[in-house]
């Protein structure tokens, strides 16, 4: 059998959650990698066979996604072609993390598509949601990867089809300490806006990785680095808490090692406000804002509540499920 496994490249997570996945899939059958998109930090530790700019969102400085910005540098005309030339027909089996060139491709041709993500768990009815209605968020998700039949991953599995979140093994396997410091990864503010925060809360120690630095350096109790998935897993290991957005694997990791969460939604973004409610639901500390937080964490700072939920590790079972119903005529679609 011979599977394509495409994997959204906007953000870093589905593609750390990749370097769990990716080793199985291929240890089962012969597999080529996709990876579409522009805004993802992390370097792989596997061979990518196809490279897309795919429809990326573009994160801006003041807290969400810049969307002026990313209607601009939508590649319409490239993203159609790689459409058209991608053989989805010389696979046996489509597997896409929330991924539209390939999603695309095998719509194009009539061709299953298999879709696994932590987005279509957003979508089950079952999930928590906002209080609000966000129709246009809600709508990209419905369309933005197009799947024949659903595999989602949650915080809970509400749903023979929702799967628990997959923790990397680096993570798993690790000892946790608790040191003075807390890791920060909030990609869609400046480092300008994440210092004045977190240098006017001296009493913490802030290790902060930045997407917009490509240098180490430091401003007081604030200590900035480059993205990179081996120092942040450091860096996580050993912190008292963390801080970032409400996405998905992060928050999950958190979650499994018991550490202190305080979350962010990103603005625009309705899956992460669907992540929000559900961690809110849970007893985590949410944000609506990260600018003027600063009373706000240091109450969280001195609150030394933690959760630990031990997420059972199923991802080949996950993987060796789908392949089974694959090759049977009693596949059911979430549709």
């Amino acid at each position: 059998m011979k599977i394509l496994y495409a994997i959204q490249g906007t953000g870093n997570g589905h593609l750390a959650r990749a370097t769990e996945i990716v080793p199985i899939l291929k240890s089962m059958a012969d597999t080529d990698i996709l990876v579409s998109g522009t805004q993802a930090d992390l370097k792989v530790p596997f061979k990518i066979d196809y490279q897309f700019s795919g429809l990326s969102f573009i994160v801006g400085k003041n807290g969400g996604v810049d969307l002026w910005k990313t209607a601009k540098e939508i590649p319409v005309i490239q993203f159609i072609k790689d459409i058209r030339t991608l053989q989805v027909d010389k696979y046996d089996l489509i597997i896409s993390d929330f991924e539209p060139v390939s999603s695309w491709a095998c719509r194009l041709r009539n061709k299953e598509c298999i879709g696994l993500s932590h987005q279509n768990a957003v979508l089950h009815p079952s999930a928590p949601k906002p209080e609000f209605k966000e129709w246009v968020g809600k709508l990209i998700l419905r369309h933005y990867a197009p799947a024949s039949f659903k595999y989602g991953f949650n915080f809970k599995p509400f749903s023979p089809h929702i799967f628990p979140p997959v923790i990397r093994h680096d993570i798993r396997n690790a000892q946790s300490t608790n040191e003075p410091h807390y890791t920060v990864y909030l990609p869609a503010y400046s480092d300008q806006q994440i210092q004045d925060v977190l240098t006017s809360i001296p009493s913490a120690e802030w290790q902060v990785f930045s997407k917009h630095s490509k240098t180490n350096y430091t401003v007081g109790n604030v200590h900035f680095q480059p993205v990179s998935l081996d120092s942040f897993t450091k860096s996580f290991l050993s912190c008292t808490g963390l801080i970032c957005t409400a996405g998905f694997e992060g928050p999950a990791e958190a979650i499994f090692m018991g550490k202190k969460l305080c979350v962010i939604p990103m603005k625009k973004q309705y899956e992460q406000y669907c992540n929000a409610a559900f961690l809110k639901s849970i007893g985590i500390k949410v944000l609506d804002h990260f600018t003027n937080s600063a009373p706000e964490l240091t109450d969280w700072i001195q609150d030394s509540e933690t959760l630990q939920i031990r997420f059972p590790d199923m991802t080949r079972d996950i993987l060796e499920n789908i392949l089974d119903k694959h090759c049977s005529e009693t596949f059911l679609s979430l549709a």
